[in-house]
């Protein structure tokens, strides 16, 4: 790709994430359904730990259902008025089912054997905790001790270790579908005030799934975005070394 093509991939994707704002009133205007299926597509093409894609979208639509989330969502104007709604959860007990999938389904068959020693047990050890934890101390002490002689990861000795992991990869496919709303020509609103035990109940979400949060999409009602952006300043929350 020459310098050129590069400079314009930059100017657009700035255009693109300089426009995208947390729009709190929508238009009565639909997003056409294919529009809302590429989105959700590009959510997927997020980077997530290791493939295991432990995210799941409920994609609220039908005017019923909307309107109850919306009850959900405090009643908030982005919920009330978005044409779409996505629900963004977590379902981290998937892991070992999506180790055999990414296996199953890699792009070269068969799979070197790196990745299959990885999928097959180097990920199964890193991501089990074992009935009731059982397997947390052990864990952390044998990563520990190997600590000792050499760099090796922390973390992942608990639920809710692995809560906190699953959660990181679906924040990112999170931005992934608000730019990609924002590059159609749409807008979002991503929210985490509502009430989850309404919203596990309302559109039956199994208890083993954490909503991480619900994106509200619709096109921009002039009145819609309350102020100017503004952030801390860079320099305030960088340091270089």
């Amino acid at each position: 790709m020459n310098p050129s093509t590069l400079e314009n991939h930059a100017q657009v994707f700035h255009e693109i994430a300089d426009s995208r704002r947390s729009v709190r009133k929508f238009l009565d205007e639909a997003i056409p359904e294919d529009v809302v299926r590429a989105c959700l597509e590009e959510a997927l093409l997020a980077p997530n730990s290791s493939n295991l894609q432990t995210w799941y979208f409920r994609w609220v639509r039908s005017a019923g259902p909307r309107k109850e989330l919306a009850r959900a969502c405090m009643g908030q104007n982005a919920a009330k008025t978005a044409s779409d709604l996505i629900v963004i959860t977590v379902r981290p007990h998937v892991w070992r089912q999506h180790c055999d999938w990414n296996l199953a389904h890699y792009p070269v068959d068969p799979a070197p054997k790196i990745v299959g020693t990885y999928y097959r047990k180097l990920a199964k050890m890193l991501y089990a905790i074992g009935p009731f934890g059982v397997l947390s101390p052990v864990k952390r002490l044998a990563f520990a001790l190997i600590g000792l002689r050499q760099p090796m990861i922390r973390g992942l000795y608990s639920v809710a270790d692995r809560r906190v992991w699953a959660v990181k990869s679906a924040a990112l496919a999170s931005e992934n579908l608000m730019l990609a709303f924002s590059a159609h020509g749409y807008d979002t609103c991503p929210m985490e005030g509502f009430d989850k035990v309404l919203v596990h109940r309302q559109l039956n979400i199994p208890h083993s799934e954490e909503i991480v949060m619900i994106v509200a999409a619709g096109r921009r009602a002039p009145e819609g975005v309350y102020h100017e952006s503004y952030r801390i300043p860079l320099d305030e929350l960088l340091e270089k070394f």
